[in-house]
């Protein structure tokens, strides 16, 4: 029997379903039940009548899947798979922040650790962000981890106060006007569809400013054929499979993702076979990142 046979009989045999982001391997993304990015794989874990879910991508995908589904077994295929992001924000910060403002929301990026989650007053993704702060009464805003995105969200919801954390993604925050500029030079007729996650010089440059489904959503629906794309290449699997007739091309050779990359097929099957890497989140921490990512479910969904 096969890899991807023995991928379906324990499927079915376990009651499980394979969720798998736009960043993870290829050959996973096809095996996948589910494919999507941070937003949509969390209103979908959310609705599963499985027993179990095989989460293909970071830790803290894992562990929103587990706060949000606590009577589910949540497995990893791979528990080394993490997102140096998600641990660059500390909660002393966030404490500091609340006694020096009195009318703040922290609003946490999901891309972040459980214990993050917690000290938060909502979740949001790059496709919710600018719809989920717009939404809050509060005047003042800490945008925790990613500074990048938090500036970007700020750009479009001008009439609230942001506080910044400095915390960055390393794969977007690496881009540079100089290789766009450089891509632009040899596909002049190319559209630049970059991730909020880049820095604010970069994001000036394009033609379309989204999160992974976003991005996948406007080449979709464009006219135009040829698109340099500024996020995690794994996202290429997806374009090309809804777009075979247009052609797209990397912003920067470095965009790929160590960590999704760690998702094999082999990891997968092992996941299923044996759960080994079960993710086990505290009752007081999912009750506590509970909150926060409910109401970003309920606020994204208005």
């Amino acid at each position: 029997m096969d890899k991807k046979a023995r991928i379906l009989e324990l499927k079915k045999e376990k009651n499980a379903v394979i969720l798998a982001h736009y960043y993870v391997p290829d050959e996973v993304q096809e095996i996948a039940d589910y494919i999507g990015d941070s937003f949509y794989l969390s209103k979908v874990a959310v609705d599963l009548e499985a027993d179990m879910v095989v989460f293909c991508g970071v830790s803290f995908m894992g562990e929103s899947a587990k706060i949000l589904n606590p009577e589910k077994t949540v497995i990893m295929p791979d528990e080394t798979a993490d997102c140096p992001m998600a641990h660059m924000a500390a909660v002393d910060k966030i404490k500091q922040i609340r006694a020096q403002y009195e009318d703040v929301a922290v609003v946490c990026y999901i891309n972040s650790t459980a214990e993050l989650k917690v000290h938060a007053d909502v979740c949001v993704t790059s496709a919710n962000a600018v719809k989920i702060v717009k939404a809050l009464p509060n005047k003042n805003i800490f945008f925790i981890p990613d500074g990048n995105l938090g500036r970007y969200v700020a750009g479009q919801v001008p009439e609230k106060k942001f506080i910044f954390n400095d915390g960055f993604c390393p794969i977007h925050h690496q881009l540079t006007v100089e290789e766009v500029t450089e891509e632009k030079r040899r596909y002049p007729e190319a559209e630049f569809l970059v991730h909020p996650e880049c820095q604010s010089n970069v994001l000036a440059l394009a033609d379309y400013i989204g999160s992974t489904s976003g991005i996948i959503e406007y080449a979709t629906a464009s006219d135009n054929k040829e698109f340099i794309i500024g996020t995690e290449k794994g996202v290429f699997y997806e374009l090309k499979k809804k777009n075979p007739d247009k052609m797209f091309y990397p912003a920067g050779g470095h965009m790929i993702c160590e960590d999704m990359k760690k998702i094999t097929v082999d990891k997968v099957l092992k996941a299923l076979q044996d759960t080994d890497y079960e993710v086990n989140v505290s009752d007081e921490v999912c009750k506590g990142a509970n909150h926060s990512l409910n109401r970003m479910l309920e606020l994204g969904n208005r």
